[in-house]
Parts: C-alpha cells; structure tokens; sequence
C-alpha cells in the first residue's frame, strides 16, 4: 500500500524545477511576455519566509519576484498559487510536530491583499494570525481584505 507525502515531504520534492520555459505565441497573447518561470516549492516558501512581522505580500508581488530572480517575463500563476498552499501545509505540520520557528504563511495573500480560503484553517485563521500582528481585516461582499494593503507590502529581494 502506498503511504501519502506529508506536507513537508512535497515542500521538499522540486520536481526538476525550477524551469524556464518560452512561451507559444498564444501563451505570450495571453501572458503578455515571451518567457515564463515555473518555480520550485522550496524557492516559494524562501521567499515567503522573507515577509517579516507586521508586513504581507500577495501573491502578485511573489510572482514578480520569482520572474526578476530567473530573468523571466512572469512566473507561472498556476504553480506558484499550489506551492504557496503546500509552504501553508507544511508550516502546519511542522508547528503541530513542535517546530517554532516557521514559514509565516498568513503574510502571504491573494491579489488585491484579500485573505485565501484555501490555507490552514481558512480565513478564520489567516485573519486571526494577521489581527495579532496589527493588521486590520475587512469585509467586502463574501471577500476579506487586509485594510490599507499597500502600505503595509514587504519588499522582498528576488
């Protein structure tokens, strides 16, 4: 019987990346670039790891420093979006194996600095790690936003 990956076991796995790959004239249509940087996991959460205390960054500003490091026009939507959730995870699982000291996944949000259902513990929980650093949330419609989001970006160094 086959036995699942824990979360830090995927963080760990860089499946032959990162890569940087050319894009089909359809693909820089809709990207709007000629090249495109599929990131590793690992590479993902360093980067998130950066973000310090009282600062956040979204997903986009991620992105954009993952395309600078490689020399790349973007970096791919898709995979960097999965390899935030999988440094989420294994943050997790590592605080509940009694680490201290790990990645602050919750600094880490969707574009236009709204909150990401999808992590540990949905907004509930990113909210709640994200009021204790002093961080404002707000409601628009079904969306939570952290309030006033650019001024509170990290700049972080490809």
């Amino acid at each position: 019987m086959k036995t699942r990956k824990t979360w830090n076991e995927k963080l760990r796995d860089n499946k032959n990346l990162p890569k940087v790959v050319r894009l089909a004239p359809n693909g820089r249509l809709h990207w709007g670039g000629e090249t495109m940087v599929v990131p590793a996991p690992r590479e993902v959460d360093e980067l998130m790891r950066h973000v310090p205390r009282g600062k956040v960054i979204t997903i986009n500003e991620l992105r954009a420093a993952i395309a600078q490091r490689h020399g790349a026009d973007i970096a791919c939507p898709l995979t960097t979006g999965i390899f935030t959730w999988i440094a989420a995870n294994a943050a997790e699982e590592a605080a509940a194996g009694g680490a201290k000291r790990v990645t602050p996944w919750w600094r880490t949000l969707k574009s236009g600095g709204e909150l990401n259902p999808k992590f540990p513990g949905g907004v509930a929980r990113q909210r709640q790690l994200l009021e204790a650093e002093g961080h404002m949330i707000v409601q628009k419609g079904r969306r939570f936003l952290v309030e006033n989001v650019e001024k509170h970006l990290a700049r972080i160094k490809p």
